[in-house]
């Protein structure tokens, strides 16, 4: 599919955003989740590197753009409803600011998880 076709299918938010998970392709660990615009995405298209929408900053995002931890695209992928995107990458370092390979962790390293057979209130 060419790169037209493709954003013509993504269904953004009310803010002109859609979620895309970050997937590295060699062993499908997610990476992160960022979101992007049409902007955004013709730049992935166009360059073959991540580039999102910063929510905070309110600008475009070269993943890596400064720290050098880009992220090569090796495919994008739409979810059946078209308004999640999944990118395939190969990281050339650490996705989290944190300097960790993934921004999710087990809460050894500061995050949270839960067992879900455990139940709850």
């Amino acid at each position: 599919m060419d790169h037209d076709a493709f954003l013509e299918l993504v269904r953004y938010n009310a803010d002109g955003l859609v979620p895309c998970v970050v997937q590295a392709a060699d062993d499908g660990e997610v990476l992160m989740v960022a979101y992007a615009n049409e902007e955004a995405l013709r730049a992935t298209l166009a360059t073959g590197e991540a580039h999102f929408w910063s929510r905070s900053r309110r600008e475009l995002w070269h993943k890596g753009g400064t720290s050098g931890n880009v992220q090569r695209v090796l495919s994008l992928r739409l979810d059946c409803d078209h308004d999640t995107v999944l990118l395939a990458v190969d990281p050339a370092g650490p996705a989290c600011h944190t300097g960790a390979v993934s921004c999710f962790r087990d809460d050894a390293n500061g995050g949270a998880t839960t067992d879900p057979a455990a139940g709850g209130a």
